[in-house]
């Protein structure tokens, strides 16, 4: 086969310009100089191609070559992804450390995605004659004892008859059953697949997300759910806990399987995360919470557009995994470096720059992200169903979330999870404000919570979070005249939503009773606090003007709220002996 190479002419940063490649495509993947650096076309103008390059290009002068590899930017699909570690090229981080001898990632090394030369112990689920179309399920592989990997027909592959299938050990690209197709030809199938990046993998239909993403956090699940197959976005100004916020969502989450994706991260947070999820343990199943999880690192200093590519992938990743019917939450941290990089690199192709000099692209890029996210029917013969759910952090500066990165992630994501820079001060975690935070899955997690959860559940929610936004309009007024220009009422108020502050929504990360809360847990601690607030709310208004709020102190009954945090999920009989002793201590009011 013939070498189809170019001439490099111009080198700006990341971006490269060459020319004389024969027939170059949008997304081809070059390899660019002497060193052979990985680069992707992303612009074509007649006989001239515009190159951003995933590696450093300093020493890269015209008149090098550029060489074209004929595919486009594709990811490795197969057994072995999961407890990876991966560049935003996905290239293992441990083979690139090997291969370049050193800490300091080398220019120019090229390495599998995934291991092409372990085996792995395959096992049919069809007979030889079985009729198959894309997406069925040929048989299985125990990726890790979390996660069984199911090995697809390819979405390429034209409807047909198996032929030839064989169970025990293979490798990725050994041949494991062969179809034949309606006019005769035959396609040798292998557990390896590859994907186009930009390209969604394609699905039957999306289906109506019914069910939230349980976190275990308290103000997330109680208040502010996603639905699995959703979108969600974590703005917040540095330092406010997005980092952290993402790292408790991928360790609690009861998504089975978790992409996390560092793009563009400060180095220092980065190595927090590769040196932690290793040895953190998966609280669901007592297993290492890596067996169901793939980690993307794209650091702040690794090459700008690299960081485009590492969301194209993680996403890829996620979408396979969904194809098999499995619940995946994928973690991009943060998209804001994304549109960094984008920015740059339109900047150096001399494009029309939108606002803030973002590309005038930046919407539909955004969109078309957050798009990948749903729950969906499987292809395939059977009615399995999966789930991507997206949960974005964005970094707006100073907070200011008027800028166009938020603007454009708000407009296609339907939960807002606010983090408040006061309330990190403070050392309030998670650090999210519940005034200016927002779901709009709660009409499509209603009828869940009503089944799973208790039937009055949406109704004591509606009611908490009804108390915290009058606790701001009562602080205007104690502010401006003093708490003793309040009715019982109100000050029953502030005192309800100080304790739904500090022992509902707070959340103390180091203690395993804490940092965890099931959904049927964050009910029975509701309840018990709606009851308090019920309870005094009704005895204040049959004492009338007799009444004096201070025998409310004397009695302590707030003071015990927080001990319900340490009760066991399951001893609904606890919650219910609490709201006894409540109601006694009330009583002794009116005697």
């Amino acid at each position: 086969m013939q070498k189809n190479s170019g001439t490099i002419i111009r080198v700006s940063g990341p971006l490269v310009e060459a020319e004389g490649l024969s027939a170059p495509q949008m997304y081809e993947m070059v390899r660019v100089g002497k060193e052979k650096l990985m680069g992707e076309i992303i612009e074509l103008k007649k006989d001239r191609v515009a190159i951003q390059v995933y590696e450093e290009t300093g020493g890269i002068a015209p008149g090098e070559e550029v060489v074209s590899t004929g595919r486009v930017m594709s990811v490795m699909l197969g057994p072995g992804l999961l407890q990876s570690i991966y560049d935003g090229i996905q290239r293992p981080l441990h083979l690139i450390e090997e291969q370049s001898k050193s800490f300091i990632i080398a220019r120019g090394i090229e390495t599998e995605g995934i291991d092409t030369k372990k085996q792995w112990n395959f096992t049919s689920r069809v007979e030889v004659g079985s009729h198959v179309i894309p997406g069925d399920i040929l048989g299985s592989v125990e990726e890790t004892t979390l996660i069984t990997h199911h090995i697809m027909v390819p979405p390429h592959c034209p409807i047909g008859k198996v032929i030839s299938i064989e169970s025990g050990d293979h490798t990725i690209t050994d041949t494991i059953a062969v179809i034949e197709d309606e006019k005769g030809v035959k396609h040798d199938i292998q557990m390896l697949q590859y994907w186009p990046i930009r390209k969604p993998r394609p699905k039957k239909a999306k289906i109506f997300p019914n069910e939230p993403l349980i976190t275990g956090f308290r103000i997330l699940d109680t208040f502010f759910p996603v639905a699995k197959g959703g979108a969600a976005a974590i703005p917040g100004p540095f330092g406010s806990g997005k980092t952290v916020t993402q790292q408790g969502l991928a360790k609690y989450c009861d998504a089975q399987v978790i992409v996390y994706i560092g793009c563009g991260e400060r180095g220092n947070e980065m190595t927090e995360v590769l040196n932690e999820f290793p040895h953190l343990i998966d609280p669901n199943s007592g297993e290492p919470l890596m067996k169901r999880t793939v980690l993307i690192a794209n650091t702040s200093n690794m090459p700008v557009a690299a960081r485009e590519a590492s969301v194209y992938s993680g996403i890829t990743i996620a979408e396979y995994y969904r194809d098999m019917g499995y619940s995946v939450a994928l973690m991009a941290d943060s998209t804001s470096r994304w549109a960094e990089a984008l920015r740059e690199i339109s900047g150096r192709m001399e494009e029309m720059p939108g606002e803030e000099g973002y590309p005038a692209y930046l919407g539909s890029r955004t969109a078309e992200f957050y798009e990948r996210a749903g729950a969906v029917s499987c292809l395939g013969s059977d009615d399995r169903n999966g789930a991507l759910t997206v949960i974005g952090a964005v970094s707006p500066p100073g907070g200011d979330l008027s800028e166009p990165v938020s603007q454009a992630t708000l407009r296609v994501t339907k939960c807002f999870w606010g983090l408040d820079a006061a309330l990190a001060y403070r050392k309030h975690f998670p650090a999210i404000n519940w005034l200016t935070s927002y779901s709009l899955y709660i009409p499509n997690v209603v009828d869940f919570w009503k089944k799973e959860v208790a039937e009055t559940f949406p109704v004591l929610r509606t009611q908490a979070l009804s108390i915290l936004q009058k606790e701001e309009k009562l602080m205007e007024i104690v502010r401006l005249v003093g708490m003793e220009s309040l009715s019982s009422e109100e000050r029953l108020t502030l005192d309800v939503a100080k304790v739904l502050r500090e022992d509902f929504l707070f959340q103390n990360a180091f203690d395993p009773n804490d940092a965890y809360t099931p959904i049927k847990k964050q009910y029975y601690i509701v309840d018990a606090i709606m009851h308090i607030f019920n309870a005094l709310d009704t005895h204040i208004k049959e004492a009338g003007a007799d009444f004096d709020y201070k025998d409310i102190g004397k009695l302590a009954l707030f003071e015990t709220v927080a001990s319900l945090k340490d009760f066991d999920a399951n001893d609904i009989a606890s919650f219910e002996d609490y709201k006894k002793r409540i109601d006694e201590k009330i009583q002794t009011m009116s005697a």
